[in-house]
């Protein structure tokens, strides 16, 4: 944007890195509310997926959304929109530091406006490191999410004027000692990308890389292989839409053929099946693993995010596939029983109990 970039963040860099970091070149507020299909039929795009808008368009659709509010299922009057910190990363980031109390940053830029001060107080008090996070002068991205009766969520985010963090800004010491970095797939931001996971595996740190959407896997699914067939990628997520459209198979496509597919690429290959649970592969070991609290379902929007949170946990702690799936299921299970995607209080709380009769709650402090 031309501005200068400045650290920000209460916390200081700490002598011992983060144990993940998440690359989120963009920070990200997120406005959520329960809306009826009429407005769903009347904005551009597929349902159930995340499709890009310019400003007016974003703003067209949350002065939209007051006029088609649902209740919410814990109380008989519409809620009003919920406003927080948001995007894939900043999710499983936050779901990790909040509810695993692991050591997590983020690499990024916020806009010095509203909306980033907000960015900055919701991730900082979840104990995440934002030492590593630049203001600039413009604005911060904005998404609205959308969460229908069922509680499947269409996202519209608005990154086109957006400040953001250019492939020449990382600096090596941002990825020292770190263990993971995640990142989400975006056409948009592949030359930051790229230079984060160079950066990244010059200082022996893993990546996990989440697919994002089904529409941007089926629009740039070429640079995606790309991305995957350079052996960088120790980890993938994919949701069974982003799976069936990186194999470009039929709607009945076995997600099996996905998972074989990212495993030749990826140490371990995750696709989620939403309701149905997930399947996982590390090496030759395939395993199963079914949904948790889907019937107090809420709002779908971060499931995936805090999947990955559980997972990636998992992974750290030398947990087995199962368990790291296990694991993952519960913290996934956790976030969509309120709105948007960032777990209550009373949420981990029903996580760690979930955990606790898996015999899986191995850290001590959680």
């Amino acid at each position: 944007m031309g501005a200068e970039s400045l650290p920000v963040g209460p916390n200081s860099k700490s002598a011992s890195a983060p144990a993940v970091l998440g690359l989120q070149v963009s920070a990200l507020i997120d406005h959520v509310a329960r809306v009826d299909s009429s407005l769903l039929d009347r904005i551009p795009g597929e349902r159930g997926g995340s499709q890009l808008v310019c400003l007016q368009e974003l703003n067209h659709i949350l002065r939209e959304v007051n006029a088609h509010t649902l209740p919410s299922p814990q109380s008989l009057s519409p809620i009003t929109i919920r406003t927080m910190a948001g995007g894939s990363v900043a999710n499983t980031i936050r779901g990790l530091a909040a509810g695993f109390r692991l050591s997590t940053g983020i690499i990024g830029a916020c806009g010095d406006d509203d909306q980033g001060r907000l960015f900055i107080h919701s991730m900082s008090s979840s104990g995440v490191d934002l030492s590593r996070l630049r203001t600039k002068k413009g604005h911060t991205a904005q998404c609205a999410c959308l969460v229908d009766a069922d509680g499947n969520r269409t996202m519209r985010p608005c990154l086109s004027s957006a400040v953001k963090l250019q492939a020449n800004e990382f600096r090596r010491e941002d990825f020292k000692g770190a263990k993971w970095l995640v990142v989400r797939y975006a056409h948009q931001n592949l030359e930051q990308i790229k230079s984060a996971i160079k950066i990244a595996k010059q200082e022996d740190v893993s990546i996990s890389l989440d697919l994002a959407s089904f529409e941007m896997v089926r629009n740039h699914q070429s640079e995606l292989v790309e991305l995957l067939e350079t052996g960088n990628i120790d980890l993938c997520f994919a949701n069974e839409d982003e799976a069936r459209e990186l194999i470009r198979g039929d709607e009945n496509c076995d997600p099996e053929v996905a998972l074989d597919f990212l495993s030749c690429h990826c140490k371990w290959a995750v696709v989620t099946l939403a309701s149905k649970g997930c399947i996982a592969r590390n090496g030759k070991e395939v395993v199963r693993v079914g949904a948790i609290g889907q019937k107090n379902a809420v709002d779908a929007t971060g499931a995936g995010d805090l999947f990955a949170s559980g997972f990636i946990y998992g992974l750290v702690k030398g947990l087995p596939l199962e368990d790291c799936c296990q694991v993952g299921a519960c913290s996934g299970g956790s976030v969509i029983r309120a709105l948007g995607g960032e777990v209550l209080p009373e949420n981990w709380q029903w996580m760690y109990k979930q955990l606790k009769s898996k015999g899986l709650l191995v850290a001590k402090n959680i």
